[in-house]
């Protein structure tokens, strides 16, 4: 099997000779750059390397423009930056301007290395996509004998993508089921806003399942941390929304995903992050979601919690209906009643495991 080539780039010789040494064990040919001019030489030779990984601590906006300068001269390797970025206004600016396609927190090689294997499915899917447009006229006359093979991949795909939520959920057994609850909560309210369309609901309720996949990047002493966060940690948990959306953004036919992924922690009133949209300027399904995620919040157990009546969790969304919700949801979640919200949870939570055997679980 040929090993795939990763080139590091990094000032710091123990961080990066660390980063050799752990990405060596997992079959890959590691090569070293000091400088950005070194790592010029290496990209236009003849070397084969789909990967640069580029540590940089800390982080200065200084190295913005030799980033830029290294993505532009070869846009084909994909850019994986391990940094502790300051905040997440630049975190999100980085990834929407594609100054870099990941963001890596320092110290988290798991999240470098699926960082890394999620960038070459990526190129070999590019690829493929290539070979399937080059022969689209030989690919068009088996497409009726494909149909039924497509339709078998659709299902599989939303059972994975369903399963890797259960997956993520079980991080902290506290919140499970919490993604397939606000993602029937989302696609109720999205039919009750006149909102019709096949495809876009289909999206709203994958971008409600992965809205939380970016705390794949955050460590577990932070996301599982009983007592209160530090500022310094409530700022890496502030990182989820843009560090999901770089997981995500390549997508580029399902808006409404990242939309989720990237606005469900806005507020209407401007004050939510990471960019402080406001009103009408968040997505509607932003909007949507928002609503959906705080009445799963409110009426569930919760570490630092106890789960509160629908009638309760109703009044909250109402007391914040023009700051934190966008009225007009708020009028399509009152526009059924509290009877028909309980029935729908129900609904939705009786094929999951308990509480206490989740507990159990994930102890063994």
């Amino acid at each position: 099997m040929t090993k795939e080539t990763i080139l590091i780039l990094g000032e710091e010789n123990s961080w990066r000779n660390h980063l050799v040494y752990s990405l060596s064990k997992f079959n890959f040919d590691i090569m070293e750059s000091v400088s950005y001019s070194e790592a010029h030489r290496y990209l236009l030779s003849s070397y084969n390397i789909p990967v640069v990984v580029v540590s940089l601590n800390p982080f200065e906006e200084s190295h913005i423009k030799n980033l830029k300068s290294l993505k532009e001269s070869e846009p084909q390797p994909s850019l994986l930056l391990v940094s502790e970025i300051p905040n997440q206004e630049l975190a999100l600016r980085l990834l929407e301007k594609e100054v870099v396609d990941q963001i890596i927190p320092q110290d988290h090689l798991p999240g470098l290395f699926a960082a890394i294997k999620n960038e070459l499915s990526k190129r070999d899917l590019i690829q493929k996509n290539e070979f399937y447009r080059q022969n689209l006229d030989k690919l068009k006359s088996l497409q009726k004998r494909n149909h039924k093979r497509a339709e078998d991949l659709e299902e599989i795909y939303e059972s994975t993508l369903e399963n890797l939520m259960t997956a993520l959920d079980l991080r902290d057994v506290e919140t499970f089921g919490h993604s397939r609850t606000v993602a029937k909560y989302s696609l109720v309210l999205a039919k009750i806003l006149g909102i019709k369309d096949k495809t876009g609901l289909n999206n709203i309720k994958k971008g409600a399942l992965l809205h939380d996949v970016g705390k794949i990047a955050i460590p577990d002493s932070i996301l599982k941390k009983p007592s209160p966060l530090s500022p310094e940690e409530w700022e890496k948990i502030k990182l989820h929304p843009s560090l999901g959306y770089g997981l995500i953004k390549e997508i580029k036919s399902m808006k409404e995903i990242g939309n989720i992924i990237l606005y469900h922690h806005e507020r209407y009133d401007g004050q939510g992050y990471p960019t402080g949209l406001k009103g009408q300027d968040i997505p509607i399904e932003a909007r949507i979601f928002a609503l959906s995620d705080a009445l799963d919040a409110i009426t569930s157990h919760r570490p630092y919690s106890e789960e509160r009546e629908f009638g309760e969790a109703k009044q909250e969304i109402d007391n914040n209906s023009g700051t934190q919700f966008d009225p007009t949801v708020v009028d399509a979640f009152n526009s059924l009643s509290i009877d028909k919200w309980k029935k729908i949870r129900f609904q939705t939570t009786k094929i999951l495991p308990s509480a206490e055997y989740m507990r159990n679980i994930s102890k063994i």
